[in-house]
């Protein structure tokens, strides 16, 4: 998995990060709210560990934000404030899972992993679909309108991401992470290409356009 923890505390951070590091997970680790709302919407994770006494953006603040934009990353509030009440806000405010310090690093670990698991399941659909545009992820088979599209693996791949996240803003970094799991920003115009090739089977023999550029962003797929 590709997780992201959100701990100002030096100690704590390196050592949650090394031990799921050790686990074989890949593990970005920042220490200011500020810093993690960047990653967040720049890259894909597939669980976010968040201490809610973070400097400059506190963890509820950033929760609700990332929730605001249609992030629905699993969260994990890692924090000392543990009260009923504190519990309660927390999960209001977005959270999924709520673990007070001081904590084992094995009930940390297990409660990660049955996050993404129950993530994983949401996402379990077979057919995705926007307007006439239908996928169906088991026969590996796309149309529109009733017309079968045949697509490469990455331009199928690409699609299935975009429709995934209908309506959502996809930057390059998160294509590139997600479609070719590249994790930095090479000199490359791959996605561009790519898409580009989708919009001639999907959208150019068709009257609507379903593939949208926005400008200074990215790339979404919306009727």
């Amino acid at each position: 998995m590709k997780l992201l923890v959100v701990e100002d505390d030096e100690t704590t951070g390196s050592y949650i990060a090394r031990g799921l590091r050790e686990e074989g997970h890949r593990v970005d680790l920042v220490t200011s709210g500020r810093d993690a709302l960047i990653q967040g919407t720049s890259a894909q994770y597939d669980v976010l560990i968040v201490d809610r006494m973070v400097p400059e953006v506190d963890g509820m603040t950033l929760v609700k934000t990332l929730r605001g934009a249609g992030n629905r990353t699993p969260v994990l509030f890692l924090t000392s404030l543990g009260s009923v009440e504190d519990r309660i806000e927390g999960l209001r405010a977005g959270g999924d899972d709520y673990l007070v310090k001081p904590f084992a690093f094995g009930e940390l670990s297990a409660r990660v992993a049955a996050l993404a698991r129950r993530a994983q399941s949401v996402e379990q659909e077979t057919i995705l679909e926007v307007a006439d545009l239908k996928m169906d992820l088991i026969a590996r088979r796309v149309t529109r309108d009733g017309i079968e599209i045949p697509l490469l693996p990455r331009e199928f791949a690409l699609l299935e991401h975009l429709l995934r996240r209908k309506g959502r803003v996809q930057t390059r970094t998160m294509l590139l992470e997600a479609v070719w799991d590249i994790s930095f920003d090479p000199a490359t115009n791959v996605v561009e290409t790519h898409i580009s090739r989708l919009r001639g089977k999907i959208d150019r023999p068709f009257k609507t356009e379903l593939i949208h550029t926005v400008r200074g962003s990215g790339y979404r797929i919306d009727a």
